[in-house]
């Protein structure tokens, strides 16, 4: 049996990583020149910023013991439980408090790349229809699943377009912040001190914009940078002098209509709680649009997927 895995996301890795450890041949597609996917780090004046994801949180037991293993590797470190929070008119509100969030010092691609090694990754690759083995995952957004298969569950899914903008300043002269929500914003969603999540001080700060702000700039992204600069300058008074823009046509998934709010992920598509992955035939889908918008989410939904495949395996055998 060969598996073919189409996407080198998180989602597309953890899948693959299953696999191989059950001594199952799988073969990884990307149609992009790296892996991670929206664990993406962007080169900026000689370092590495995360434009993607913007950090990761562990609920579940089994992605907090991935966690402590790449902590332990000295690729993932406890970043901060605390944001600052802002109001669309600029003024500060209290702090919030969460679950603590983690970063890489190597960038959030470092752990791809981690997880990617020993698996038989083939980048550039362009998958235009579906591959011929045993069982295919394509593990991405539904919308980009469609230009292989018209899956059903790939159809339900709706996402949000994200402008990103690594912002580089001559010196750290904001006010003292991990991270950023914006509320009401026209314009900012969060902001991210990327010196502070990677520990290495640096005078840069990532700005992710609303969908909306998105929308507005789909046909154009890079016009939309003069314009988060502006913002930011706005929020902590201090000017960039370089911007670098990424712009995510599916930053991320939208809850289904009538969905009133995320339950904990199943092993599989039967009832109960929401479904971590959905098979049609021998096709599988993964990715985080089943359930919060978390890169555990993904890597959670990559791993049942392989698992259904091993156990589907099993049993036709």
């Amino acid at each position: 049996m060969t598996v073919i895995v189409v996407g080198a996301g998180i989602a597309g890795l953890a899948c693959a990583r299953e696999l191989l450890d059950a001594g199952v041949p799988v073969r990884v597609l990307e149609r992009g020149p790296e892996v991670g996917g929206r664990l993406a780090s962007a080169r900026c004046d000689g370092r590495y910023a995360d434009v993607g994801a913007a950090y990761l949180t562990a609920g579940d037991p089994a992605f907090a013991g991935r966690l402590a293993t790449w902590r332990i590797d000295g690729l993932a470190r406890p970043w901060t439980d605390t944001f600052a929070v802002y109001r669309g008119d600029g003024s500060r509100a209290e702090d919030t408090t969460g679950p603590m969030r983690w970063s890489a010092p190597g960038g959030l691609r470092s752990l791809a790349v981690d997880l990617a090694r020993e698996l038989d990754v083939t980048l550039n690759y362009e998958v235009t229809a579906l591959p011929a083995a045993a069982a295919v995952v394509l593990a991405m957004p539904g919308p980009q699943a469609r230009r292989i298969a018209d899956l059903p569950a790939a159809r339900r899914q709706r996402w949000s377009p994200a402008v990103t903008a690594v912002l580089t300043y001559p010196e750290r002269g904001w006010p003292d912040f991990h991270g950023a929500f914006v509320n009401g914003h026209p314009v900012l969603a969060t902001v991210c001190d990327d010196g502070d999540r990677r520990g290495d001080r640096a005078p840069v700060l990532v700005a992710h914009s609303t969908a909306e702000f998105a929308r507005r700039h789909e046909r154009d992204p890079q016009a939309a940078g003069p314009e988060l600069n502006k913002a930011v300058e706005d929020l902590f008074g201090v000017r960039a002098i370089s911007t670098r823009v990424h712009y995510w046509p599916y930053a991320t998934p939208e809850p289904p209509a009538g969905f009133s709010g995320f339950s904990a992920p199943s092993e599989g598509p039967g009832a109960g709680s929401r479904p971590s992955y959905a098979r049609h035939g021998d096709v599988y889908l993964a990715g985080d649009a089943f359930g919060h918008p978390r890169v555990q989410t993904a890597w959670l939904s990559g791993r049942a997927a392989a698992r259904a495949i091993l156990k589907n395996h099993k049993t036709e055998r």
